[in-house]
């Protein structure tokens, strides 16, 4: 349990750095402000400033609480996909012990994202950082012109995605002593289609509010 703890904190203490670094090099407050000065008198944007400093620390309480119910929705699906193909009794801690380890994949995305915009394309707007997804089928189409509810699939088209599934099964495989292609038929019937449906989520929410 102190190994899965372990891991679990490292995780939402790295996503929290990695979002602070990716403000700090990326000067993201100086867009939003510009941002906000097209819409906001100079006294409104202030206020907003004060309260997003004064309500900091609601987003680093927020990090540890998503990777926990992204993480346990995650084992869960894929625990009672294993109970289904596997005949061996598997723990759901060990399950939740492989997703955790998953999650540190996507750790390369904000790395990368400070590289690509700090080092490459350095004349930049907020809309750039803000939809910008390394390796994603979104970064080849680009986001000029596209309806707003087909950005956040586009992202979720990506390397990193595969590799995580990729990692998942291979895992699962190992763990319930049968094989990758067993752990693929396994993600298949859990992790997928819990993705999708995240997804389809995200597109109502996104064609709700637009």
């Amino acid at each position: 349990m102190k190994s899965t703890f372990f891991k679990y904190l490292v995780l939402s203490i790295t996503l929290i750095v990695l979002t602070e670094l990716t403000k700090h090099f990326l000067h993201f407050d100086k867009f939003l402000y510009n941002s906000l000065a097209e819409k906001l008198t100079s006294k409104q944007i202030e206020n907003y400033f004060e309260m997003q400093s004064k309500w900091k620390w609601l987003g680093y309480v927020f990090v540890p609480v998503f990777v926990l119910v992204k993480t346990l929705i995650i084992a869960s699906a894929v625990y009672t996909a294993v109970f289904f193909f596997n005949k061996n009794k598997i723990s759901f801690k060990s399950i939740l012990n492989i997703v955790l380890k998953a999650e540190f994949i996507f750790l390369l995305v904000p790395i990368l994202k400070i590289i690509w915009f700090y080092f490459f394309q350095t004349n930049y707007t907020l809309e750039d950082i803000q939809y910008f997804y390394p390796l994603s089928a979104l970064n080849i189409i680009g986001y000029a012109g596209l309806e707003p509810w087909l950005i956040y699939p586009l992202q979720i088209l990506n390397l990193f995605e595969l590799a995580y599934i990729i990692y998942l099964a291979y895992q699962i495989g190992k763990v319930t002593s049968t094989n990758t292609d067993t752990g693929f038929k396994i993600m298949m019937y859990s992790y997928v289609p819990t993705l999708l449906l995240w997804v389809c989520v995200v597109m109502f929410l996104t064609l709700s509010m637009s």
